[in-house]
């Protein structure tokens, strides 16, 4: 993540969304020791703006919130993918759907124990707001669902460069809905992306067409996220009395409003009945993994939206790029994947081409 930080200065048009930088995570971290919150309280009133204050005009305050918030998503996002495969391949668990749910209510049960404590302050939702909110939500859904699906069939590395295809996808539709240009480097360091998956998927010991089309549908997805998540925040804070919506109410309310959507597709595709029946679920290290990632998916949904504030769409997908090598590498080690060498020369192009992506958006 090391240079991160600067994208949010040259994308002027990327203003708005610094005004939703409620820094959720450092809040998680801090007040929780209710001896140090007042001190929290006085720095983030200090240094992180509110309603479009313009404060963090200093130059090493400035640059810090896209670095850090940058840093905790990379790290926050690698562990998830370990975790998740760990519980969908060395458990053999065949319920994507289930998972999600699991990890969507430890992240509803764990904001709302910290709201009742008094540590974070939720707003209250109406149906003005959820009726905004849906569409977001709807493609949240998708996107997790589809990550489990194709996590399970397709290796770490793989799935790391096939995701590249995300930020494509996420900068043709910054240009058509937000009329934002790449250079011609960004273009040329795509079209390498393209190469190095294409690549891949042909020379994969272990393709799978069913877990490469669940990553298709996963890029579309997560592309579609971050692009109708930007569209929609300024609605978002206006459908509410106080008129502001902080990431800890954005990440309650995403993860709440999937509940019914999870419930509804285990229903409809049988999951209920493998759950009920599959020798795993008496596994009690099982459901430790399963646990972690479900606090894992909460640290995600409180840094993505945080860095998304600090940032925009193509930077927010950009992180997938700068994280792929220690991804990838711990994903072939402790998973021990069959690789031939044209594979291996098809992921280290692939990693490459994320690096040349990340320097030619810098420039």
């Amino acid at each position: 993540m090391t240079d991160v930080e600067r994208e949010a200065i040259v994308c002027d048009d990327e203003s708005e969304l610094n005004r939703f930088s409620d820094n959720a995570s450092k809040s998680l971290v801090y007040q929780l020791h209710s001896g140090f919150s007042e001190r929290f309280l006085r720095w983030r009133r200090r240094y992180i703006p509110f309603g479009g204050d313009n404060r963090r005009g200093h130059g090493s305050v400035k640059l810090s919130g896209p670095l850090v918030s940058g840093a905790a998503y990379c790290v926050s996002s690698c562990s998830m993918i370990i975790m998740n495969k760990i519980v969908l391949s060395s458990y053999n668990f065949n319920a994507g759907v289930s998972l999600m749910l699991y990890q969507n209510l430890i992240s509803c049960l764990v904001v709302a124990l910290l709201k009742l404590s008094g540590v974070v302050s939720v707003e209250r939702f109406n149906w003005k707001l959820i009726r905004v909110w849906m569409p977001v939500n709807v493609i949240f859904v998708g996107m997790l669902i589809s990550g489990m699906y194709s996590l399970k069939y397709i290796n770490v590395a793989m799935v790391t460069i096939l995701k590249n295809a995300t930020n494509i996808i996420t900068a043709i539709g910054e240009l058509y809905m937000f009329r934002k240009r790449q250079n011609n480097n960004v273009w040329a360091a795509m079209f390498m992306m393209i190469i190095s998956a294409i690549s891949g998927g042909i020379t994969d010991l272990t393709f799978n067409a069913v877990g490469y089309t669940w990553q298709t549908a996963n890029c579309v997805l997560t592309a579609s996220y971050s692009l109708t998540l930007r569209r929609v925040m300024d609605k978002a804070k206006q459908s509410t009395k106080s008129g502001s919506l902080n990431e800890v109410s954005m990440v309650l309310l995403n993860n709440l409003l999937s509940l019914p959507f999870g419930i509804i597709l285990i229903i409809l595709l049988g999951e209920w009945r493998y759950v009920m029946s599959t020798d795993v679920t008496q596994d009690a290290m099982f459901w430790v993994a399963a646990t972690a990632s479900g606090f894992l998916g909460l640290a995600i949904s409180f840094t993505s939206m945080w860095f998304l504030h600090q940032t925009g769409p193509t930077t927010y997908s950009l992180v997938g790029s700068l994280n792929k090598v220690p991804i990838s590498l711990s994903g072939l080690v402790l998973f021990d994947v069959p690789l031939s060498l044209p594979n291996l020369f098809s992921i280290l192009f692939g990693l490459f081409a994320g690096v040349v992506f990340a320097r030619a958006k810098m420039s």
